[in-house]
């Protein structure tokens, strides 16, 4: 499936192929669901391209595609890396907001955007 590929591609290939992939699924009109952008927002954390996993993150709302705790973690771990901590701690109370639990990896990510 979509969702196995663009998972496989998250761990062994680089970010740009599983943005490829994940943009032909829609090309080819297939459903994209929580797994599928995780992994794609996963994928872009760890290629350090937060503006792409951002814009992944809002698409996701934007197309009503649920985020839970593993989206706002990839999120919030990619803002702390490169981009002020503003937005990461806006990210992080957008979850609660949201109803969305933390974890240690989001709460570990939200202190570490403060150092």
């Amino acid at each position: 499936t979509y969702s196995a590929a663009v998972s496989t591609c998250r761990k062994v290939e680089p970010w740009v192929q599983t943005l490829q992939l994940f943009r032909e699924m829609a090309d080819s009109r297939v459903e994209r669901d929580t797994i599928t952008y995780n992994a794609a927002v996963s994928a872009c954390e760890k290629g350090e391209q937060w503006v792409q996993a951002l814009q992944l993150f809002r698409e996701m709302a934007d197309s009503r595609v649920e985020r839970n705790t593993i989206t706002y973690s990839a999120a919030v771990s990619t803002c702390r890396k490169v981009e002020p901590w503003v937005q990461t701690l806006q990210l992080f109370r957008e979850m609660a907001d949201s109803r969305v639990e933390r974890d240690t990896i989001t709460y570990n990510a939200a202190v570490s955007a403060c150092e």
